[in-house]
């Protein structure tokens, strides 16, 4: 695809995915795309991937997110193709590319395998993975608790490692829970050494915020 076409119809799907998904109150916002799209890019370069591919699927990532479409796994790829397609993208094996990323990025579950065959796909799921963790994906994860209506912990609700995406799925835990369910295993499940590296802090840093949380719910501090 000519470049100049491509950027064109690349501002097209930013400004489509900007008005669809700013003030979004669950943590998955237009910045929290913003960011996983720079993340993405920035992880891109790093490792090498094809930036239009990266920048495409970066962007659509979550313009289908299963949990706010009953589940459907598949919806992602469906609307990231329309949207595409609709903003003049022709290219079909680059379509089929950015569709195998945006259906594959999500986590489903503990022990549930989601590798990324690609660079390019490692790279956007690395990104949105990392925006899961440190002091940006804590503050979304409360901010999701809060929109699904969770209590934020009960010591007697302990966390579940998921087998499987269904149960994954139905999870209704307190908030507290999901940092074991999936935020402490995302640093294990980064593809590239890039997004390896980002990951240590963040995840170091969950560490020390639960430390503190737990401390200040006993009292102890």
């Amino acid at each position: 695809m000519e470049e100049r076409r491509f950027e064109q119809s690349l501002e097209q799907l930013k400004e489509r995915v900007h008005n669809e998904f700013y003030g979004e109150g669950s943590g998955h916002d237009w910045w929290h795309i913003h960011r996983v799209y720079q993340l993405a890019v920035r992880i891109g370069e790093a490792e090498k991937a094809d930036p239009t591919t990266v920048r495409l699927a970066a962007l659509l990532h979550d313009v289908g997110d299963h949990k706010f479409h009953g589940g459907d796994e598949t919806m992602g790829g469906k609307l990231a193709r329309k949207y595409m397609e609709e903003a003049g993208i022709d290219d079909s094996p680059l379509i089929e590319k950015v569709c195998e990323i945006v259906d594959g990025v999500s986590f489903k579950g503990a022990h549930v395998s989601t590798e990324m065959k690609t660079i390019e796909g490692k790279s956007v799921q690395d990104a949105d993975r990392l925006d899961a963790i440190g002091a940006i994906g804590i503050a979304r994860t409360f901010a999701y608790g809060g929109h699904k209506d969770r209590q934020m912990y009960d010591p007697e609700v302990k966390p579940t490692l998921h087998a499987d995406f269904e149960s994954y799925k139905k999870s209704d835990g307190p908030t507290i829970n999901h940092f074991y369910e999936k935020l402490l295993l995302l640093k294990n499940t980064m593809g590239t050494e890039t997004g390896r590296k980002i990951a240590e802090e963040r995840h170091d840093f969950m560490l020390e915020y639960l430390d503190r949380f737990y401390k200040e719910w006993d009292g102890i501090i």
